[in-house]
């Protein structure tokens, strides 16, 4: 037997099935009996009121009788549901107690009376009405006491759930008061000693109003009046105290012992307060509270308290903020009270939700088991150095181990293999797309097998794959995995979103408990092909953006390298290969140097290059790395794409832009909106009718844009979220050029690719644009500082920028130290196989009006914005769309020309140069002042 735990004297179950709360138990000597001992009287949301006198004897084994049928004096049931029962004196011209029962409509006040019969089960109780008063409002709750300092009487005050407070001094009704600031009712309580009440108010603040403040604010003359009125004099409480939490329960305490104090019960925390708000102390909780009730203390000036708890189901006995006793309760309890039965004082009651009524005390029962005398035996120290000696070498070695994580690939219970088909599905899944294309959008199956070393149960597989790739099936459920008999399913990816896909890398999650219960997540990646989201077309010869790749190996036939992409190409010389990415309408044309070794892709889009060029790369290298000795490089040995990929960067944060302007008018509007309405309503209201000088016609306009500007929102949340994947796919390939251009190691790009990185996500309460900028910032003042004197660390606050002129600035000298050979890693060599090397250029400002869509008042697109941009880069390259084909071919070394292979140019009118330039009015490029660095033009750069 627990010695911990609370001693059962006295308990029996409620009724069935009702319910119960705080409110719901009183203890008092509510017959008034002359041997002034407790009565225990509960009401349940049911209506139902009960009345119990226990007597528990003792029994021949030591314990107690516990129920019996006649230790309930009275059962009443009520018309109306019980939300608080007190007992005090709330009849006029009696000493006697009575009993106050406060319904939702209404408070009555009881008396019970006992008719005494000829022999001892004769003896009966009654339940009689002294007075009735209906309210007005639907009630929370009550607290009583001698409000105005009278002596011998305790009045009434009710309160409800609008927070309007309602005087009774006893059967007459004296004022009603609205509280201010009042949203949800709290425990109130009145403190005698200042003749004020106190509650916890919905700001979760304590509040204490004067009685005689209440009293003179009320503005009415009768109780219909004032219990229906609906505006009067404002209130002010006296003090106020901040809890910042709301209040379960409060209690005033009056001891000889302690200074009169305000205890709170939080739902973390318990206060102490004066009764003039001053805070004595305070105590955390570790629990989650449900009740409380205070006592006196036999030390002066500290205050006893009983707390009980959900978590634990434990009753706490603290004095102040120290922990006395705890005793373990076999229910939660909703109210706690203590009593005196049977000459036996401090019994401490409770009631649970469920109507379990218990008398318990907190004494200790003595333990009865005594403990065998072990047997002696004799010790063999021999051994027990051995054992020890065994156990010190098994702690060396683990001690000794580089690696304290286990070994995950040894612990997976489940293990995931995903298989991609090499064709395409011959009947496409691919459904709710999202644009429209001539010819039919493919898809492609994966088997996903699942393989256990135990028997697993429950297992969840997910499929994720970031738009504009889909899967037809989100999850499925596994029910068991067998090590002998592995699952297989399929499911098929395609491309969905009319955007291009910054990746084609798809997951497969697996969510599983193990052996041991622990719950357990496997992974696995999905590599989708190329010719999922493009199709073979005929190459074009003109395009806006140029990449050039140089290769350290004769070229290849392109016919060989994409076998599965060629199309109506399959018979051509394999010089030229086009690819269009499906609902896109943008081409990509591939371009292998006859007597060079290089690989050329342009196209229109510069952030649709770069799976091509990835993939490019990757089919290059398995075609040439056949056997173990040969050496196939892939390198860039021309100008960096600067001012292109400021573009990209330029057009997402102006979607970031117009998305924080429309939502500050959005929040003007609707202001606007609810200000009009309360002036309708205010004029709808008066008895004496105004003009509504046009407040209709004003809201119907205000109504009007709210919903233009949700439009607004829409569109411009679509078209951030493509800009989103589109700057996405412009930093893969930025990035990857970068690689290729200074010849960086695979730990090198990882950092780069964690600075600037290519996950672009529009939901994070930091921008992409900041977050790169803090992170190429601590790159530069730290690991590409020219001296250690040079690093600091003082990182700025990540908050939205004005422009992206930092952001670019800083990428730019990044470049910049990169091709001077500095390293994003310490501790390895100055980096000397960098393939470009600058000559300074001056630059120059120009003034340019930048095509910046920016929302204005009422909700239209402006194109107006100027913009002072720095022009003539060493790293941009002024756009000249029309270059000669002459001077591109001798660049290229021998480079075929489209003409010369029947293929047709691209479909776009052409413009003399002056016109383009005057048409494009776009910023060229945006870099540091860097005079101090060379500039080489490379054999082949980016042109456009």
């Amino acid at each position: 037997m627990s010695l911990f735990k609370a001693r059962d004297w006295w308990s029996t179950t409620v009724g069935e099935a009702e319910e119960f709360d705080h409110g719901c138990l009183c203890v008092a000597n509510i017959d008034n009996s002359n041997d002034e001992l407790d009565k225990i009287i509960i009401g349940s949301y049911h209506g139902i009121l009960r009345i119990f006198n226990p007597k528990p004897t003792k029994t021949e084994d030591g314990g107690w009788s516990g129920y019996k049928p006649e230790d309930v004096l009275l059962e009443s049931a009520l018309p109306n549901p019980i939300l608080q029962i007190e007992a005090g004196k709330f009849v006029s011209g009696s000493d006697n107690l009575h009993l106050a029962v406060l319904h939702p409509r209404n408070l009555a006040v009881y008396s019970v009376s006992v008719t005494s019969g000829a022999v001892e089960h004769g003896r009966h109780f009654q339940l009689k009405k002294a007075y009735e008063h209906k309210l007005q409002r639907t009630a929370f709750n009550f607290c009583y006491g001698p409000f105005g300092g009278v002596s011998g009487r305790d009045f009434l005050c009710v309160q409800s759930m609008d927070g309007t407070v309602s005087i009774f001094e006893q059967e007459s009704y004296s004022f009603s008061r609205f509280l201010p600031g009042a949203l949800l009712p709290g425990p109130i309580r009145y403190i005698p000693k200042s003749d004020s009440f106190v509650t916890v108010s919905s700001s979760w603040q304590l509040e204490c109003y004067k009685y005689q403040v209440l009293a003179v604010a009320t503005d009415t003359k009768t109780k219909e009046e004032s219990q229906n009125m609906k505006s009067g004099k404002r209130v002010t409480w006296d003090w106020c105290f901040n809890i910042g939490e709301q209040a379960l329960d409060l209690e005033v305490v009056n001891y000889p012992t302690a200074p009169p104090s305000i205890i709170i019960l939080g739902e973390r925390n318990i206060f102490c307060l004066t009764d003039t708000g001053k805070l004595r102390y305070m105590k955390k909780c570790e629990y989650d509270p449900s009740c409380f009730l205070p006592y006196a203390s036999l030390v002066e000036g500290s205050i006893n308290y009983l707390v009980a708890t959900h978590t634990t189901s434990s009753l706490m006995v603290y004095q102040d903020i120290m922990l006395k006793w705890a005793a373990k309760l076999d229910n939660v309890p909703v109210e706690v009270r203590i009593g005196k039965f049977q000459d036996l004082q401090g019994i401490v009651v409770t009631l649970s939700d469920t109507g379990r009524l218990e008398c318990l005390y907190l004494g200790t029962d003595p333990a009865l088991f005594i403990p065998p005398v072990p047997e002696a035996r004799e010790l063999n120290y021999g051994e027990m150095d051995r054992e020890m000696a065994q156990l010190q070498k098994r702690m060396k070695q683990s001690s000794n181990k580089p690696v304290i994580m286990p070994n995950a690939k040894q612990e997976d219970d489940l293990q995931i293999l995903v298989q991609v088909n090499p064709g395409l599905d011959d009947n496409s899944v691919a459904t709710g797309l999202e644009y429209e294309d001539p010819d039919p959008v493919p898809s492609i199956s994966a088997r996903i097998q699942l393989k256990s070393r135990l028997t697993i149960e429950n297992i969840t597989v997910s499929m994720h794959a970031d738009w504009p790739l889909a899967c037809n099936c989100g999850s499925y459920e596994v029910s068991s995995v067998d090590p002998s008999n592995p699952t297989e399913n399929f499911v098929s990816f395609f491309l969905k979103g009319k955007v291009l896909p910054p990746t084609l890398t798809a997951s497969v999650s697996a969510n599983y408990t193990s052996a041991t219960g622990a719950p357990r997540i496997a992974t696995a990646k999905v590599k989708l092909p190329l010719k999922l989201v493009v199709k073979p077309v005929l190459p074009v010869k003109n395009a806006e953006f140029k990449v050039t790749l140089d290769t350290n190996k004769p070229p290849a036939n392109l016919n060989d390298i994409f076998p599965d992409l060629l199309g109506e190409n399959a018979h051509g010389p394999g010089a030229a290969l086009g690819f269009q990415f499906y609902g896109m309408g943008s081409i990509v044309t591939v371009l292998a140097s006859k007597t060079s070794q290089r690989y050329r892709l342009q196209c229109d889009k510069f952030e649709a290059l770069w799976l091509l060029v990835k993939d490019l790369a990757g089919r290059l290298s398995s075609h040439f790395n056949r056997t173990k000795n040969d050496n196939f490089s892939v390198y860039f040995t021309g100008q960096l794409p600067l001012q292109e990929y400021f573009d990209l960067i330029e057009n997402h944060f102006e979607h970031r832009l117009n998305a924080e302007r429309c939502k500050e008018m959005l929040s003007q509007r609707a202001t606007q909106f609810r200000a009009i309405q309360r002036r309708l309503l205010t004029r709808f209201k008066d008895k004496t009718p105004a003009p509504l000088a046009n407040l209709d016609t004003l809201m119907e306009g205000t109504y009007r844009q709210i919903l233009h500007l949700a439009d607004t929102i829409e569109e411009n949340n679509q078209s951030q979220e493509m800009a989103a994947c589109a700057l996405a796919s412009g930093t893969h390939l930025f990035c990857y050029i970068i690689k290729l251009w200074t010849n960086m190691s695979q730990d090198e790009f990882k950092v780069l690719t964690s600075s600037i990185t290519p996950v672009v996500s529009n939901n994070l309460d930091q921008g992409w644009e900041e977050r790169v900028d803090a992170a190429v910032t601590h790159l530069l003042r730290t690991t590409l500082a020219k001296a250690s004197k040079d690093q600091t660390l003082n990182p700025q606050p990540l908050t939205m920028p004005e422009d992206t002129t930092k952001v670019k600035k800083h990428i730019a000298l990044m470049c910049d130290k990169l091709g001077k050979g500095a390293r994003l890693v310490e501790g390895l060599p100055q980096n000397s196989a960098v393939n470009m090397a600058p000559s300074p250029r001056k630059e120059k400002k120009t003034k340019i009006s930048a095509t910046s869509k920016t929302v204005m008042e009422n909700g239209v697109i402006d194109n107006s914005d100027d913009t002072e941009t720095l022009i003539g880069s060493q790293f941009g390259q002024h756009k000249n769309k029309h270059l000669k084909d002459q001077e591109i071919m001798s660049a290229m070394n021998g480079l075929s020309d489209l003409s010369e292979l029947g293929l047709p140019a691209a479909n776009i009118p052409l413009e003399d140069e002056i016109s383009e330039k005057q048409r494009k009015k776009h910023i060229e490029s945006m870099v540091p002042d860097l005079d101090d660095m060379e500039v080489h033009t490379g054999p082949m750069a980016l042109e456009d």
